[in-house]
């Protein structure tokens, strides 16, 4: 064999080795949120890196990436989308439309108004408003087995030698998030009339599904409310009674105090739209159904 032949097949060697490794590398997934990261993680397994870019302690719905963190978005296999008006940001880059996942498109017909429009502040992220499409869709856990549904389908349109495995993933996703739902059910089935009040206009979607009688405020978990919301709360609690408040997070000692000599105590049920400090968003889901039981 002359030399210039093994030259040949030691060429063609390198290339086939190289498209294996190419074909055999995990596909990158970028998310807008942690429910969406969670979701194609447990449905991924190991088949994917998933990742969420969001810093922790920030809500990612009025999140701004960076130029870089913008490039990385587009570089990723593919980019999940929460859809209903969430990460306004996205609609002001380019992102290439073959990559994205909108995860919430199948039940568009289904999505909620917000219930104010009051321009506030949360921290770092700076002023916003709640105005528009409301896009904590995850908290009707039926409509994020949905949104799970959808992240299985693209990534077996993606890797379809391991749609098997996602669609075993899937299914045991499926039966966790029924599991809260029912709970859930059953819970507001004691006492469906039951008056609760929400700190935050964030629960449309889990008000709706469950039927809870609940009505929001705008207040911060970390922020004591000034006197005229606790006058504004005043007149509510006139024509919606009641003795539990709702809260996205852990609330300021002042809030809880004040609330309490009204006669309104106060349950922490997180959205869990960035990571949590513990656990994962199964384990809070499952803690918020904790929480939630107080109230009936």
């Amino acid at each position: 064999m002359t030399y210039r032949s093994l030259a040949w097949i030691a060429a063609i060697s390198l290339l086939l080795m190289g498209s294996f490794v190419m074909a055999e590398e995990k596909p990158v997934i970028y998310t807008v949120n942690y429910p969406l990261q969670y979701f194609a993680q447990r449905i991924a397994g190991e088949q994917a890196d998933v990742t969420l870019p969001v810093p922790a302690g920030i809500d990612p719905a009025f999140w701004q990436p960076d130029a870089g963190t913008v490039i990385a978005f587009q570089q990723a296999d593919l980019v999940l989308l929460n859809g209903a008006g969430y990460a306004k940001w996205v609609s002001r880059v380019s992102l290439p439309r073959r990559k994205l996942v909108d995860t919430s498109a199948g039940y568009r017909d289904r999505y909620l108004q917000a219930e104010e429009a009051v321009t506030h502040s949360h921290g770092r992220e700076g002023g916003h408003s709640h105005s528009g499409v409301a896009f904590t869709t995850w908290l009707d856990f039926t409509l994020a087995v949905e949104q799970a549904r959808a992240i299985a389908a693209a990534l077996s349109r993606l890797r379809p030698a391991a749609k098997d495995v996602f669609e075993r993933n899937f299914s045991v996703l499926e039966q966790d998030l029924l599991a809260l739902d029912s709970q859930v059910r059953e819970i507001v089935a004691v006492d469906p009339d039951n008056s609760l009040l929400a700190s935050h206009p964030v629960y449309q979607y889990f008000k709706r599904r469950y039927g809870l009688n609940l009505t929001s405020v705008m207040w911060e978990p970390d922020v004591a409310p000034e006197a005229a919301q606790w006058s504004e709360l005043r007149q509510l609690l006139k024509l919606h009674p009641s003795n539990w408040m709702v809260w996205e997070g852990n609330p300021n000692p002042e809030s809880v105090t004040g609330l309490r000599g009204l006669g309104v105590d106060s349950l922490v049920f997180d959205p869990c739209g960035n990571r949590p400090v513990d656990g994962d968003f199964l384990s809070v889901m499952q803690q918020n159904v904790q929480n939630l039981k107080r109230a009936f």
